[in-house]
C-alpha cells in the first residue's frame, strides 16, 4: 500500500518509520507490504542457502565464491527509489566493504524477488523496469504459488528471457551457472503448502 506525502519520499523518510515495518520508496512514494507467508519465507531462505552457500559463505572454502548475497537490505537506486529486494547479490569486486552501509548505493549484479499476491505486479512491472534502468544485470522471479522460477538478463538496456523452470526441473542459471539448482528444493513440499484440512 502506498503512503502519500506532500513531496517525493527519500531514504530519510524510510528511516523515520517503525523499524518493524517492511517498506520501500518507489517513484517517490512509500510502499509498505505485509509480512511474508511461510511459502514465501521458505523460497527466500532456500535461495539464500543454495546460492549464498557456495557463492558467498564458501568463498575461500571450496565454493566458487566472489559474491555477497544479502537478504532484504536497503538499496538506493536513486534519491526517490529505495528498494528492499528479497535477495540481492553483488560481485565483491564492486562492493568490497558492505558491512555498515545503509542504504547500499551500488546497484546489485543480481536481484531475486519472491512473488506474493500483494507484490507480484510491483515486482513484474515497476521493479522490472527500475532494475533495467539502473543496470541490474540479472533478475530472477520466483513464484512459490506457481512453483516456478523465471530468469532475465539485461542486454543493452532490455531484458532477455533466459528461461522459465517448473519445480521438476534442474537447471544451471546465470549468473550462478556453476551451480546445478534443483527447483523443487526452493518450495515447500506440496502437502505442506495447503491450508489446514477442516475437521469433519
Amino acid at each position: 500500500m502506498a503512503q502519500p506525502l506532500d513531496r517525493p519520499a527519500t531514504y530519510e523518510d524510510l528511516a523515520r518509520l517503525n523499524g518493524e515495518l517492511r517498506a520501500q520508496v518507489l517513484a517517490g512514494a512509500i510502499v509498505t507490504q505485509p509480512a511474508p507467508l511461510p511459502r514465501h519465507s521458505k523460497s527466500q531462505g532456500s535461495l539464500r542457502h543454495f546460492i549464498g552457500g557456495p557463492f558467498d559463505d564458501d568463498d575461500g572454502f571450496g565454493g566458487p565464491g566472489g559474491w555477497w548475497i544479502f537478504v532484504e537490505v536497503d538499496v538506493q537506486l536513486s534519491r526517490h527509489d529505495i528498494v528492499r529486494p528479497d535477495l540481492a547479490g553483488w560481485r565483491r569486486s564492486r562492493l568490497p566493504h558492505p558491512g555498515t552501509i545503509r542504504p547500499i548505493e551500488v546497484p546489485p549484479d543480481w536481484v531475486c524477488e519472491v512473488l506474493s499476491p500483494s507484490t507480484a505486479t510491483i515486482d513484474r512491472v515497476t521493479k522490472r523496469a527500475l532494475y533495467a534502468q539502473h543496470g541490474v544485470k540479472h533478475y530472477w522471479l520466483v513464484d512459490p504459488e506457481a512453483r516456478t522460477l523465471e530468469a532475465l538478463e539485461l542486454d543493452r538496456g532490455r531484458w532477455l528471457e533466459l528461461g522459465a523452470w517448473g519445480e521438476g526441473a534442474t537447471a544451471r542459471i546465470a549468473p550462478f551457472a556453476e551451480l546445478e539448482l534443483e527447483l523443487r528444493r526452493l518450495f515447500l513440499p506440496p502437502e505442506a503448502d495447503t491450508g489446514p484440512v477442516p475437521e469433519r
